[in-house]
């Protein structure tokens, strides 16, 4: 049995299992992230088990179709949609999820929102050139966080909220009023949420429903000093129209972790803009997170070499 582990940018996914355990031929981390199917192709070929980051790397019938020795794909965190499930059970290949917590995206998101309202990344970089040049920051307490979606994450976000003070309000498609006092929040409706939230935060899984849902008519509803905080998918927000409302002033800033293209181009206008503050879709990526998702893939595969695989998603 040969193992890829791909997208270990943060070099960790060696030390944080124990890998030996599988008595595997091969375990190999790759560093270097891939987008080039031909060339992921013929560097992965012959490997019989992929193990993959969230989203990192897609993988696609066309790659599917390069890597006839693949037998198993071990994806790290609860789901992952940049595997085609279907090509995947067509080909035979197995494909099972770490499970995880979801604490460290609520943190980032947190440590995102205070960021901004701080002017924290300015500051630094401020006394680093070795000035001195204090600014007057947004205080937390009184004000609005608009959660758009009150899952696991915006449930956790909501419990937060309330601990700051703020007034949580929360919007997503099927949410019910009797749902959203449950999980902290107040029930709005769409236009309410972007009209009166001093924050607003998405927490939204990226489906063909949620793909551009904060759009230009959104944005526009946001009053001027208000903030976007995105830690969930780039795609969910319209990058074309954020980056107009950043450079025309529709709204205050906008606190990203994930962004439509991955890794975000060097050249990318976001990078350009003073009103942001950006992190490299990070909200996941803790020790603590790395070891227990490792540690439950080494398990995931030795249950599938046993033949009774297990976190099983199907298509």
């Amino acid at each position: 049995m040969r193992v890829a582990i791909l997208d270990d940018v943060e070099r960790v996914a060696i030390s944080c299992a124990d890998w030996r355990s599988l008595g595997a031929e091969e375990v190999v981390a790759f560093e270097r992230h891939v987008d080039d199917v031909i060339e992921l192709g013929a560097l992965l070929a012959g490997f019989d088990v992929l193990v993959v980051q969230r989203e990192r790397t897609r993988i696609s019938a066309d790659l599917l179709g390069r890597l006839p020795a693949l037998r198993l794909v071990v994806t790290t965190g609860v789901r992952n949609a940049s595997i085609d499930l279907a090509a995947c059970a067509a080909q035979g290949v197995v494909v099972c999820s770490t499970g995880g917590s979801q604490s460290p995206v609520v943190e980032h998101a947190w440590a995102l929102v205070l960021a901004a309202l701080r002017d924290v990344p300015s500051r630094d970089a401020s006394m680093r050139r070795g000035e001195w040049q204090p600014t007057a920051g947004r205080a937390l307490e009184g004000r609005t966080l608009g959660l758009l979606g009150l899952g696991r994450t915006g449930t956790r976000m909501a419990r937060i909220g309330v601990a700051f003070g703020l007034e949580v309000i929360a919007w997503s498609e099927n949410l019910t009023s009797e749902a959203a006092v449950e999980r902290g929040a107040r029930r709005v409706e769409k236009e309410e949420l972007f009209l009166t939230s001093d924050i607003v935060s998405v927490h939204q899984m990226l489906s063909s429903r949620s793909r551009g849902l904060v759009g230009e008519a959104e944005l526009r509803l946001m009053r001027p000093d208000a903030w976007l905080v995105n830690t969930s998918r780039g795609p969910v927000v319209d990058e074309v129209a954020l980056v107009r409302a950043l450079a025309d002033g529709w709204i205050a800033g906008a606190a990203l972790d994930v962004f439509d293209d991955e890794p975000l181009p060097a050249e990318h206008p976001l990078r350009l803009l003073p009103n942001t503050v950006l992190t490299p879709h990070v909200g996941y990526v803790t020790v603590d997170n790395y070891r227990d998702w490792f540690t439950t893939a080494v398990a995931r595969i030795a249950a599938w070499r046993d033949g009774r695989p297990e976190g099983v998603l199907a298509p």
